[in-house]
């Protein structure tokens, strides 16, 4: 099912293929970046997933006693990329992380329910909603599902200070959510993560929105066309984690 809101917003239902409707978000143009949708079916968010959107949500209270959530499944017209040979670390973070190679570790899933909480401690449920994030982990749960929601931990000293969660869907990996404790932990975090996806086979990381951070790590912008074909390219490589 696909129709528009009265405030120009495309509504889809749980039986629309994710490619189709990038097809045809690009051929008219869309001037919007989210799609608005009811459903929260594990199946539907993991479709959407795997045709690369962003799934965010949001809730609307009704009245003082309710609210009502909706799915906000999002395609950036300009979307931030890192090509792991582009990877740029600065100086600075350089000497910390030589000067303390052995008090950092890296692990991968091993903490996915504390890093989830942490962000939305950090960040709030503006958009990680609880009905998304039950979701996410149900899907997380299906070893069948071609999407797999995992985490990077960053440990320092024994400590947890850094982590984020994302989606990997085959050879590509796509941030949702991270946070840091300590100075340079958020960097250092993203730093070895990318590293890690490098050696392990993946083509390249989606970190989704443009931000000034992204930048100065070597990632860059891509159109939305651009965005689906390398996506596409990779998203039934046979990588894992």
């Amino acid at each position: 099912m696909l129709t528009m809101t009265n405030n120009g917003y495309l509504f889809i239902g749980p039986d629309i293929n994710s490619d189709i409707l990038l097809d045809i978000i690009t051929e008219m143009e869309y001037k919007e970046e989210f799609c608005v949708a009811r459903s929260f079916l594990p199946a539907f968010i993991a479709e959407l997933m795997y045709g690369g959107f962003l799934v965010m949500s949001t809730g609307v209270k009704i009245d003082e006693n309710n609210e009502r959530f909706i799915l906000l499944p999002k395609y950036h017209s300009t979307r931030n990329v890192l090509f792991f040979d582009e990877l740029h670390v600065s100086k600075t973070v350089e000497r910390i992380m030589r000067r303390e190679s052995t008090e950092y570790d890296l692990r991968v899933n091993s903490n996915y329910d504390e890093i989830v909480k942490h962000c939305v401690n950090h960040h709030g449920e503006e958009w990680l909603t609880k009905p998304l994030l039950k979701s996410i982990l149900r899907i997380r749960n299906d070893t069948s599902s071609p999407v797999q929601p995992c985490s990077f931990e960053l440990y320092h000293k024994g400590a947890l200070c850094a982590g984020e969660f994302g989606v990997k869907v085959g050879a590509v990996y796509t941030s949702y959510s991270g946070y840091h404790e300590e100075n340079s932990s958020g960097t250092i975090q993203m730093i070895l993560t990318a590293r890690y996806l490098q050696k392990n086979g993946f083509l390249f990381w989606d970190l989704g929105m443009p931000l000034k951070y992204k930048y100065k790590l070597g990632a860059h912008d891509v159109g939305i066309k651009e965005f689906a074909a390398i996506f596409r390219s990779g998203r039934d490589l046979p990588v894992k984690l």
